[in-house]
């Protein structure tokens, strides 16, 4: 259940009883949260746990076999411009012939036949210059490090100016020097849209995120927190403390079942 301080923001995703179900076998059970404007929220969970999936079903990528799922009061499909979408790079073809600047440009939704306008070039360079890559604008994609490709990425995503963006692992093969970089992009951001969050970094929740679905099937919701560094018990069975300082504090609430 969400906190009532959210009753007073706008609504921008709204999940009720949603489960998915993929050749026999149950993906997600009845999941139901929120998602409101500036929320910051991680999305931990075990592979195979349905993080992609409820990414994937937001966007209208997806249909749920049960449950609602709306977008600003309508279906997905019909808002996917109004999302941002950072996949895992391994989704991500290197060899494809193309500069950061193309791979950013392709990002804006155009109708078939429909040329480029000047309009859709300036988004381009805005979004190149807020993800600080704007340098990198003529380099071949497989050219980039794993930080500059997610940069790339985040261009693309932003050259829409969603009010959600939905980043799936994205500080996966990315050295902890620019991931410290990245996550202040990520709190310049949240200034502007909402921004879900998937990640195996436990050691960052307590002081970055302010909300934590935990998600194994089926879905729980912390809301905010105390506590600072540490790992979560039970390999996201899900988290009940975290170890700070070599002291233990209860960080999110025992799930209720």
């Amino acid at each position: 259940m969400q906190e009532s301080s959210n009753c007073r923001k706008p609504v921008i995703v709204e999940v009720k009883d949603v489960s998915f179900n993929y050749n026999g076998h149950t993906v997600l059970e009845k999941i139901n949260f929120s998602i409101y404007e500036n929320d910051l929220i991680a999305v931990i969970g075990p592979n195979g746990g349905g993080k992609t999936t409820m990414i994937k079903l937001m966007l209208g990528l997806l249909k749920p076999s049960s449950g609602s799922i709306k977008f600003f009061g309508d279906f997905p499909e019909k808002r996917r411009r109004h999302a941002g979408y950072l996949p895992q790079i391994s989704a991500v073809d290197f060899s494809f012939p193309v500069s950061v600047r193309e791979a950013v440009l392709m990002g804006i939704y155009k109708g078939a036949g429909k040329r480029y306008s000047k309009q859709d070039h300036a988004a381009v360079d805005k979004a190149l210059d807020t993800a600080g890559i704007s340098n990198l604008k003529n380099r071949h994609i497989g050219m980039l490090s794993g930080g500059q490709v997610q940069r790339m990425l985040i261009a693309r995503a932003l050259v829409n100016e969603p009010a959600l963006l939905l980043l799936d692992e994205p500080m996966s093969g990315i050295d902890p020097e620019m991931q410290a970089s990245f996550y202040e992009l990520i709190k310049k951001l949240n200034k502007k849209m909402a921004i879900v969050f998937v990640t195996h970094d436990i050691g960052v929740i307590a002081e970055f995120f302010e909300k934590v679905i935990c998600l194994n099937r089926r879905l729980y919701y912390h809301g905010p927190k105390e506590g600072s560094l540490g790992k979560l018990e039970d390999t996201y069975g899900c988290p009940v403390e975290l170890l700070a300082h070599g002291t233990p504090h209860r960080v999110l609430k025992e799930h209720l079942t």
